[in-house]
């Protein structure tokens, strides 16, 4: 069985395509989102149709050819429904117990000890939209000096403040601090630092995010490559999810666009052999969690139109795998991820077309191919695929 010298592995953040078994346990029986957003918007999307995007969805569209890629969609094992579980999972660490989440907010001992930390005053401290907060309390905190600190239906401990007031290298310091003091049973998932810019009633968050994520638990696939001496390649918030470990190289691009030209930078160069491992945000981001149907679907068409740069570029001997994190499903009644399965596609011209890859027990599978994939001896969770699609 042919080994690739390269696998790019890109994932669509939030592109789930329907509810899992146990959607009802977080409130998101119903929960779509490919199927929603293909259903209201019909978005033009044909390289990815043909990679087997929407068979693997189960959507029908009109005059659709059989797909030429490998399909099909996976379950997510692990409880939670949120960004770094997801990643985890698709890594091959499987998380065997929930990250703490807080829907009546964070306990005063927490934000106590983090004023205290920080110096300064906090003001929210609730689960909320990130741009409807800031609408909210901007004011107040362009007023005061407070920091709005607040959370969702996922492990975050999120950070938000002008850049006149707060500047990002220093809000990105305020976040470090907050990632030290939330350990233990208080452990969440991601410390976000969230700066915004901007008038009160036009305020807009900047491209100056970071994640300050805790440190994996076991060992994930970047671990076990860069171990065995593979380059792995991380692009957009990738590094943040990983907190930095087990990359070899980083390109923290913000923005879908940003991030493909960075995966297609990375692929013009023939010395790295390994995993380009990429987090396309905007989907989930600026659409998804805005309950924005259109604008989610323009954001498929924009990756669309990019894809065949990437696919030009992969050679013989180089595999594509696309997939996702989770749902976000913008047609839903909240803002927030849904417990949703999520695609998964893969193409190479040393693979075979058209193969379906049916329902997958775990996102770790994705691991497993990689791993297989690329002739690496480590073996972590999750059931490789790729004996059923190499040539």
């Amino acid at each position: 069985m042919k080994k690739m010298k390269r696998v790019v592995l890109v994932v669509l953040d939030g592109v789930g395509c329907g509810a899992q078994a146990d959607a009802a346990r977080y409130g998101d029986e119903g929960a779509n989102t490919l199927g929603h957003v293909y259903e209201r918007e019909k978005p033009d999307i044909p390289n990815l149709a043909e990679l087997g995007l929407l068979s693997a969805a189960g959507i029908s569209a009109p005059d659709e050819d059989e797909p030429i890629g490998c399909y099909g969609v996976m379950t997510e094992r692990a409880a939670g429904k949120d960004t770094t579980t997801g990643h985890w999972e698709l890594a091959g660490l499987t998380l065997d117990k929930p990250f703490p989440t807080y829907p009546n907010g964070f306990p005063e001992e927490v934000i106590r000890a983090f004023e205290d930390a920080v110096g300064l005053g906090t003001i929210g401290n609730k689960p909320a939209s990130g741009t409807q907060i800031i609408e909210e309390l901007g004011a107040e905190h362009l007023r005061t000096g407070k920091l709005i600190v607040y959370t969702s239906a996922d492990s975050v401990f999120q950070i938000a403040a002008h850049e006149a007031i707060v500047p990002p290298a220093e809000l990105w310091h305020i976040c470090r601090i907050a990632r030290r003091l939330l350990k233990g049973e208080h452990a969440v998932g991601r410390v976000i630092a969230r700066p915004f810019v901007g008038e009160v009633g036009h305020f807009v968050r900047t491209d100056n995010r970071r994640d300050f994520s805790v440190d994996p638990t076991g060992t994930t696939m970047l671990d076990a490559l860069k171990a065995e001496g593979f380059d792995v390649l991380g692009v957009g918030k990738i590094e943040d999810i990983f907190n930095h470990r087990g990359l070899t190289h980083s390109n923290h691009a913000a923005g879908n666009e940003a991030c493909v030209d960075a995966i297609v930078e990375y692929m013009k160069k023939d010395h790295w052999r390994g995993l380009l491992f990429a987090n396309l945000v905007d989907t989930d981001m600026l659409y998804g969690h805005r309950n924005d149907v259109a604008g989610f679907a323009r954001c498929l068409e924009a990756f669309d139109r990019r894809l065949p740069e990437i696919l030009r570029l992969l050679g013989e001997d180089g595999m594509l795998l696309i997939t996702a994190d989770h749902g976000c499903d913008p047609a839903f009644p909240t803002t927030d991820h849904t417990r949703e399965r999520v695609p998964v596609l893969a193409w190479g011209l040393g693979l075979q077309e058209g193969v379906p890859l049916g329902v997958r027990d775990t996102f770790a599978d994705v691991s497993a191919t990689v791993l297989e994939a690329l002739g690496a001896r480590a073996r972590l969770d999750g059931t490789s695929f790729y004996d059923k699609i190499a040539l």
